[in-house]
C-alpha cells in the first residue's frame, strides 16, 4: 500500500508537489482571512485599552464615541468627577481625517487628550510626551510619520514628538494625538469664510434686528466661538468601585449614557464589525468547499490513472480497506503540503496588508485539522471510484 501510493506520488511528483503548492495558497488565503478578523477585533480591544478608562461617558441614547457621534459639554467632567468611585476624568476627542504627507493623503483618527488624563497614550517607542499646550502631536508608527517632523492639520502644522505602536482606530487607522483644544479647534471651529457667510445669515435675520433685543448678534456669535464639546469623557474608578453602580449613577442623575469596558467590547465587536465578520465568515465557508472541491478532483483524476494497478491489488487479493487506506494517505499528503505551503504564504504576507493581520497559533491548528477532515472527505469520491474497478480489468489490458 505504502509503496504504491508513494510510488504514484514520486512518478507524478510535478503534478503533485504544484498541486500541493496551488491548495496551499488557497490555504494560505483562508488562513488571511481568519487573521484579518482576528485583527479586527484586536484593533477593537487595543482602542478600548489605550486610553487606560474603566467608563467611557457620551451624549445620552448613543453607542459613542466609536459607533456613533456623540456629543457632551467638555465642562461636564467637573460634574463626573462628583459622583462616588470617579476618581480621575479626561475629555476625549475624535475625528477621522485625511492629513496631506509627502504628496500623498493620509487616512488618521486625530485624537485630543488632556495630559496626565484618562485618553493619553499608554506608552511611547520613541519621542517624548506632548509638554506644551499647542501644536505638538504623538503619531502611530503606521501612520509614516517621522519623529521631529511637521504635518499640517487644518489650520496649523504640528511637531511630532512622539511615536507609538498599535494606536489605531477600530477601523484600523492609525492615531494622531494632540492636546484637546487643539482638538476642538479642528473638530468644531468653523474656517473663516464659514464664520464670514454665518454673520451674513444672523444679521440677514429680521428676528436679529429688532431694536427690542439689541446686542443679540452679538450673544449669538459669542455663543458659538465659545461653544465647546467633546465627543466622550473617560472615567477613571477606584480600586474599590463597582462598574456597573457607578455607571447606574451616572445615567440617572447626568442625564448621560455610561458604557463599560465590557458594554464597549460587545459594541465594538457584536455591533460595530458585524457585518464584516458575517461577511468573512461566507469567504471562509467558500474557500473551504473550493479547497474540498479541488482535493477531490485531483485525487479522483490520480486514481482514474492508477485504475489498472488497483485492479492488480485486487486480483492478488487486497482488501478494499487497503486500496481505501492507500487513496487516502495521497489525500492527506496533499493536505499537508497544502497546509505548510499555505501557513508559510500567510505568514509572510500578513505584514504587507493595509489591515492588522492577527495570525494565532490556536487557529492554525483548528486550519490544520480542519484541512486534514477536508482532504479526508474530499477522498471519499476517489475511494467509491476505486472500490468500483473489476479485477478483471487487470488481464484485459
Amino acid at each position: 500500500m505504502i509503496n504504491l501510493a508513494g510510488r504514484d506520488i514520486l512518478n507524478g511528483w510535478g503534478k503533485f508537489v504544484f498541486t500541493g503548492l496551488g491548495l496551499g495558497l488557497l490555504i494560505g488565503v483562508t488562513l488571511s482571512m481568519a487573521g484579518i478578523y482576528r485583527g479586527l477585533v484586536d484593533d477593537g480591544r487595543v482602542l478600548l485599552s489605550n486610553g487606560g478608562a474603566d467608563l467611557w461617558v457620551v451624549q445620552r441614547d448613543t453607542l459613542g464615541p466609536y459607533a456613533e457621534p456623540s456629543n457632551v459639554r467638555d465642562d461636564a467632567y467637573r460634574a463626573l468627577l462628583g459622583v462616588k468611585g470617579v476618581v480621575e476624568a479626561g475629555n476625549v476627542t475624535y475625528l477621522t481625517m485625511q492629513i496631506e504627507h509627502q504628496g500623498s493623503d493620509v487616512r488618521v483618527m486625530l485624537v485630543g487628550f488632556q495630559p496626565g488624563h484618562p485618553g493619553e497614550p499608554g506608552y511611547l517607542v520613541a519621542g517624548r510626551p506632548i509638554t506644551r499646550s499647542h501644536y505638538e502631536a504623538i503619531a502611530d508608527i503606521k501612520s509614516g510619520f517621522r519623529l521631529g517632523e511637521r504635518i499640517r492639520i487644518r489650520r496649523h502644522e504640528y511637531t511630532v514628538v512622539g511615536l507609538t505602536r498599535r494606536m489605531v482606530s477600530s477601523g484600523g487607522d492609525p492615531m494622531v494625538f494632540v492636546p484637546l483644544r487643539d482638538a476642538q479647534e479642528v473638530q468644531f471651529l468653523k474656517d473663516n469664510d464659514a464664520l464670514v457667510n454665518e454673520r451674513a445669515r444672523i444679521a440677514a435675520n429680521p428676528a436679529f434686528n429688532r431694536p427690542a433685543v439689541p446686542g443679540l448678534l452679538d450673544a449669538v456669535q459669542a455663543s458659538q466661538a465659545n461653544s465647546r464639546t467633546v465627543n466622550v469623557v473617560m472615567l477613571r474608578l477606584a480600586p474599590h468601585a463597582d462598574e456597573a453602580i457607578v455607571a447606574g449613577e451616572i445615567r440617572r442623575w447626568k442625564h448621560l449614557e455610561a458604557y463599560t469596558r465590557a458594554d464597549m467590547d460587545e459594541i465594538l465587536v457584536a455591533k460595530l464589525i458585524a457585518t464584516s465578520a458575517k461577511q468573512i465568515f461566507m469567504f471562509l465557508v467558500i474557500l473551504a468547499v473550493v479547497s474540498a472541491a479541488i482535493v477531490a478532483f485531483i485525487i479522483y483524476t490520480m486514481t482514474l490513472n492508477k485504475v489498472r494497478e488497483i485492479a492488480v491489488l485486487k486480483l492478488i487479493g487486497a482488501r478494499n480497506r487497503t486500496i481505501s487506506a492507500m487513496i487516502l494517505q495521497q489525500a492527506l499528503g496533499l493536505g499537508a503540503i497544502g497546509f505548510i505551503v499555505g501557513k508559510t504564504a500567510a505568514t509572510l504576507w500578513a505584514p504587507i496588508f493595509p489591515k492588522y493581520v492577527l495570525l494565532l497559533p490556536g487557529d492554525a491548528v483548528l486550519g490544520a485539522l480542519l484541512v486534514l477532515v477536508i482532504c479526508a472527505l474530499a477522498s471519499i469520491v476517489a475511494i467509491r471510484a476505486a472500490l468500483r474497478v473489476d479485477p478483471a480489468t487487470a488481464i484485459g489490458g
